[in-house]
This record gives C-alpha cells, structure tokens and sequence, in this order.
C-alpha cells in the first residue's frame, strides 16, 4: 500500500481522534486554570502523572478512564488495559508502580466479572497489587476507570525537553494490533518477567542521569505524544517520519495513529544517545532517533527531501499545558 504523500499524512493526523481527544483536554486546563485547588505539584499540571514531593522522592498518582464502547465490547481486555496503561505511565515518569484501585459499574455481578478478571491477569503480569476501590452492580452499563499510585527518586517529565535533544522513540514490536482497534498488543502473549524488565528500563535512565524527559505514547500515537511533550516544554523539533520504530506491513497512518502497549518517548541529550539506544536494543526493543529539538515551538515532519508544517505550539496549544 502506498503511503500518503507529506501534507496528505498532516492533514490526516490533526484530524485523527486522538488529537481531537486531547485537544478537549484545553477546556478542561481552562477550567483547572481559574478553578484548580491549592498548592504547587513538583510538576505543573498535564504529565503523564501528578508527581507529589515526598521526602526524597516523589509519590506518582495517575488515572485512567475506558470508553463505554471499549468496555461493552471488549471487557476482560478492558480490565487488563486499566492496569496496563497505568504501570506505563508511573514508569514514563521515572517510577515504578505501587498500587492500583478501580471504580467499575456494571449490570450485575456477572456482567462485572470478565471486567475484573482481565484487572487481575494484569495486575498479576505487572506485579502491582490491587488495593481496593468501588463497585456498583446495578448500572445500566458496563463502565471503568482505574488509578495508580507510584514512587519515584528522579523524575522524566514532558517539561524537560531541550533544543538540541534528539527525540527518541523506543516501542516494542514484538506484538500484533488486537482488531479491530487501534492498539498494539505486545503484553498478554508475552513473558511477564520480561515485561516488567523492559519498563524498568525507564526509572534506570533517569536515576543513572541520562534522560529526565519523556513520555509514554497515548491514544494520540507517535506524533500526537511528541507534540504534547514538546508542548509542555514550550519546544519544537522536526520528526522524520521514515525514522520512527514500525512493524512490517503495518501502513503508515494506521501505524502513526496507534497505541503500543510498550511504547515512550525521550527526549535525551547527544552525548548520552548511544547508551540510551543500547540499553533498549539489548532488550530486544525497538529504539531510534527520529528528530531533533529545537526552540522554534513549531513541529515539522520530513520524509525523505519533503518537509511540512504540522503544528504551530505557540500559536495553537493541543493541550494547553505549557508553564
């Protein structure tokens, strides 16, 4: 299949639904901007985690909601996605995983049970126990939300990219697309020490100095994760397309609008790229540069000798999470 041309791509990705997903989350930054509760987070507000100063680290919560649709069609994957993509996100902060709770309504009991047996395979794949949270057996519909609470002694953060970086990418392809859906499944077939080994990868980095920005890849794929960590930095950078980890077979959009179960980006200094690069391969993972940071808040992709604009940050925030 021929992949689209350049602007095509452009045009395509700022109309996907995971840009238009986190565009929504601008209102809601409005919203916290004039209405927010007190205090200052060791992080402003639109990290993959809220990150508390405690002591001589930091505690980690993070949150993750399911849509009604997913939930109804899908739910033992369900389950096991609301742990999953939790552990992802207290690892792209530098942390590791200390407890998880959830909140799951339900028709009755055995409408809820395929929910929590997938919330139990991953809790028991990922090693982070489930403590508690709500239930409620007598809703019209299946519904999920799952939160996560973690530690961490030095952070990756989405407020820490800086010009000159290289902006790496490192996704585990050792998975197939669970259909019809846009996610790449490298977990429920895999070994689960070997999982935990690969996110542990992440909290090594930062605590061994060789990189204190990233971000795991969202809903939004690739290039949407880039520009909310790039947002948040008040940076830019121009991305090779050609240059981000991919499947064989897999076309390109579909590819670029998909969600990996292990995937993150980083945003690391040239003098520590090799080692970075490294520790990724030994494990098997799928690991590149595919761009540069730069102050011009402006996002370019490039394929080949072909360049386009796909976002200006100053001028248009996805999020609007920058300080």
């Amino acid at each position: 299949m021929t992949a689209p041309d350049l602007a095509t791509l452009s045009a395509e990705l700022r109309a996907s639904r995971g840009f238009a997903h986190k565009r929504d989350i601008r209102g809601v930054m409005d919203l916290l901007g004039r209405h927010g509760g007190a205090g200052t987070p060791a992080i402003p507000i639109g990290d993959d985690c809220a990150a508390i100063a405690d002591g001589d680290g930091y505690l980690l919560f993070a949150i993750e909601g399911f849509l009604d649709e997913f939930v109804a069609s899908e739910p033992w994957f369900a389950g096991y996605c609301g742990v999953m993509v939790n552990v992802s996100d207290i690892y792209a902060m530098g942390g590791r995983p200390v407890a998880v709770v959830d909140a799951l309504w339900s028709r009755d009991g055995a409408a809820a049970g395929p929910v929590l047996a997938g919330l139990a395979a991953a809790a028991q794949t990922y090693a982070v126990p489930i403590v508690g949270g709500h239930s409620n057996c007598r809703s019209g519909r299946e519904q999920l939300s799952v939160a996560i609470l973690g530690r961490a002694s030095k952070l990756l953060t989405s407020f820490d990219a800086q010009p000159g970086h290289h902006l790496v990418a490192a996704i585990d392809l050792r998975g197939r697309f669970h259909e019809p859906y846009a996610y790449w499944n490298a977990s429920t077939g895999a070994d689960p020490a070997r999982l935990r080994g690969d996110l542990e990868l992440l909290p090594a980095l930062a605590e061994d100095g060789l990189c204190c920005a990233g971000k795991d890849i969202s809903m939004a794929g690739a290039i949407g994760t880039a520009l909310m960590l790039l947002e948040c930095s008040r940076v830019g950078a121009v991305i090779d397309v050609d240059a981000i980890p991919r499947p064989d077979g897999v076309p390109l959009l579909r590819w670029l609008t998909a969600f990996p179960s292990y995937g993150f980006l980083l945003s690391v200094d040239g003098a520590a790229l090799d080692q970075v690069l490294e520790r990724f391969a030994r494990r098997g993972i799928a690991c590149a540069s595919i761009g540069r940071v730069d102050a011009s808040q402006a996002v370019t992709l490039r394929r080949g000798g072909d360049t386009t604009l796909l976002w200006d940050l100053d001028r248009d925030p996805l999020i609007g999470c920058a300080p």
